[in-house]
C-alpha cells in the first residue's frame, strides 16, 4: 500500500536504508546438473559444435544476430563479448559431460534501483527441455535475489517468440504487457513483451523450482513426476 506526503498524495512505499546494490561479477555458479562460468573463449569450440547439433537455423529465429558461419567466427564473437560488464555472459557447463551446452546472460544492469535482466539466452539441443536448463535459469536468479539483493528480475522476448514466452510463465514470472513496435530485428518489427519476479515473489519461486530439481522429483529415465507449475500452485 503506498505511503503519503504531507500533500496527502501517494508517493509509493518508504524503502528505509535501500542501498544501490553490487555489480554481478564473473563468478562461477554451482548446481547439481550443471554450473555456470563466465563465458571465455575455452568455451568457444564446443558451444559451436553443440549449438550444431540443431540441424538447422531455427535456433537463432529470435536471437539479434544471425548465426556464425564457422568455429572460427563464433569463436571471434565470444571473444567480443567475453569481457563487457554487460550483458555479462555465462556458459551453462553440463556437470556429467564437462561441456558447455549453451549461454546466457545478465544485462541493462541497473545497481542504483536494483533491476536486471536475464537475456542472451541460447541453448543447445544438449541443454533445451532438461533439468540442467532449468538449473541455469534458477542458478542465476538466486544469485541476482539471493547474493546480491537485487528487487526485480526481468524477462523480454519477442511477442511471437511462444517458447520463450511459456518459459517464462513456467518458471515463475509473472507477465506485465507488450511494448509495441518497441524494436527492429533483422528488418522486422518486434512488439516485446516484458515479464519480471520481483524480491517479494523470490521465495515461493525459489521453492518450487528446488522441488522441481530434487532427484526424487524424476523417475529412473528421466521423467519429472510433477511438473513446476504444479509445484508453484
Amino acid at each position: 500500500m503506498s505511503q503519503y506526503n504531507h500533500y496527502g498524495q501517494p508517493v509509493g512505499d518508504a524503502l528505509p536504508g535501500w542501498q544501490t546494490r553490487p555489480l554481478p561479477q564473473r563468478v562461477v555458479l554451482h548446481g547439481r546438473y550443471c554450473r555456470l562460468e563466465p563465458l571465455t573463449r575455452s568455451h568457444a569450440d564446443a558451444l559451436f559444435a553443440a549449438y550444431q547439433l540443431s540441424g538447422d537455423g531455427r535456433g537463432w529465429t529470435w536471437l539479434a544476430r544471425e548465426p556464425e558461419a564457422n568455429a572460427g567466427q563464433y569463436a571471434a564473437w565470444v571473444e567480443s563479448v567475453a569481457q563487457l560488464p554487460d550483458p555479462l555472459h555465462f556458459a551453462v557447463v553440463d556437470t556429467q559431460t564437462d561441456r558447455p551446452v549453451g549461454t546466457l546472460a545478465l544485462m541493462r544492469i541497473d545497481a542504483s534501483n536494483g533491476v536486471i535482466e536475464v537475456g542472451h539466452v541460447h541453448f543447445s539441443p544438449l541443454l533445451s527441455r532438461t533439468p540442467a536448463a532449468t538449473e541455469a535459469q534458477w542458478l542465476l536468479m538466486r544469485y541476482v535475489f539471493a547474493t546480491l539483493g537485487y528487487r526485480r528480475y526481468e524477462w523480454k522476448c519477442n511477442s511471437l517468440n511462444e517458447p520463450s514466452r511459456q518459459a517464462a510463465l513456467r518458471l515463475g514470472f509473472q507477465y506485465e504487457g507488450r511494448f509495441r513496435q518497441a524494436l527492429v530485428v533483422k528488418g522486422h518489427n518486434r512488439d516485446t513483451d516484458w515479464f519480471s519476479i520481483i524480491d517479494g515473489e523470490w521465495p515461493d519461486v525459489d521453492a518450487a523450482i528446488q522441488r522441481w530439481l530434487a532427484p526424487d522429483n524424476f523417475t529412473a529415465d528421466g521423467k519429472q513426476r510433477r511438473s513446476l507449475a504444479s509445484l508453484r500452485t
